[in-house]
C-alpha cells in the first residue's frame, strides 16, 4: 500500500493476536514498527520475528492505563525511533460477565484498559502530530460489540462504542490538520482474549460453534483477517477517509 515505507508506526497491544499480525504486516510494507505492550516478553517476541525477517521493529513496554508513563514512553519513541506517523490503538481486554453480576472494580478495569488507555496514548501522539503539521493516521480497534451490543459484554461494549465516537469527534476536530481517524471493528476473532472470554462464559466449544454459526461467512475471524483494513486506513490510499467505522467480521454486523 502507498505511503507506509519508512513510516514510524506504534501498535498498542502489539504482542497479542491481532496486534502481532498487524505489526508483521506493517513491517512487510517497510514501516518502522514500535511494538507497544505491557508484557516485555510478548513485545520482544514480535520484534524478534520482524527483525528475523529483515524488518525494523522496536520494543515499547508501557502500562497504557498510566497517563504519565504513557506520555513518557511516547516521548522516548519520538527521540529514539522518530516522529510517530501512525498510531494503531489495539490493546484491549474483556471477560464474559453479565452486567448485574459485575461490580464497580470490574467496570473500572474494563474502562481503564479499553477506553482510558486509548485517551492516554492518543493525546501525546496527536499533540505531536499537530505540532509538526505533517499529518498522520490514527486507527483504533473497536468491536462489533460497540456497534450492536453483545450479551455478557455490557461495559466492554460501552467502551468500544466510546472509542468509535471518540474517533469520529477527533476527525471533526483535527482532520483539517491532515490527520485521519478511523475505527476497525472485529467480530469474534480467534485470540487469547476470546478464549478467556469463552472460558468465563462456560462451555467454550458450544459458544465457539454458536459464534461461528452467527457469522454469514460461517467461521470465526482470525488475527490475519484484520491487518488489511488497518493498513489501508493508515496508508496514502485512504488519505480522504476519516471518521469512518468498518467491521471486519464476516458479515456479522452489516451497517449501511
Amino acid at each position: 500500500m502507498r505511503g507506509l515505507k519508512g513510516k514510524v508506526v506504534v501498535v498498542t497491544g502489539g504482542g497479542g493476536g491481532i496486534g502481532s499480525a498487524t505489526c508483521r504486516r506493517f513491517a512487510e510494507e517497510g514501516a518502522r514498527v514500535v511494538v507497544a505492550d505491557i508484557s516485555a516478553e510478548a513485545a520482544e517476541r514480535v520484534v524478534e520475528e520482524i527483525t528475523g525477517a529483515d524488518g525494523t521493529a522496536f520494543v515499547m513496554v508501557v502500562d497504557l492505563t498510566d497517563y504519565a508513563a504513557t506520555a513518557a514512553a511516547v516521548a522516548r519513541v519520538e527521540v529514539e525511533v522518530g516522529s510517530i506517523d501512525i498510531l494503531v490503538n489495539n490493546a484491549g481486554w474483556d471477560l464474559f460477565v453479565p452486567f448485574l453480576k459485575s461490580e464497580p472494580d470490574y467496570w473500572a478495569k474494563i474502562i481503564d484498559i479499553n477506553l482510558r488507555s486509548v485517551l492516554n496514548i492518543t493525546k501525546p501522539v496527536l499533540a505531536a502530530m499537530v505540532a509538526r503539521g505533517q499529518g498522520g493516521r490514527i486507527v483504533s480497534i473497536g468491536s462489533d460489540a460497540g456497534r450492536g451490543g453483545s450479551s455478557g459484554e455490557s461495559v466492554y461494549s460501552a467502551c468500544k462504542g466510546g472509542v468509535i465516537a471518540f474517533m469520529k469527534t477527533l476527525a471533526r476536530e483535527h482532520s483539517r490538520h491532515g490527520i485521519t481517524f478511523n475505527t476497525v471493528c472485529p467480530g469474534a476473532t480467534e485470540t487469547a482474549m476470546l478464549e478467556n472470554f469463552m472460558a468465563a462464559a462456560g462451555d467454550k466449544e458450544k459458544l465457539r460453534g454458536a459464534f461461528a454459526k452467527a457469522v454469514p461467512m460461517g467461521r470465526l475471524g482470525r488475527p490475519e483477517d484484520l491487518p488489511g483494513a488497518i493498513l489501508f486506513l493508515a496508508s496514502d490510499d485512504a488519505a480522504f477517509i476519516t471518521g469512518q467505522t468498518i467491521s471486519v467480521s464476516g458479515g456479522l454486523t452489516m451497517h449501511g
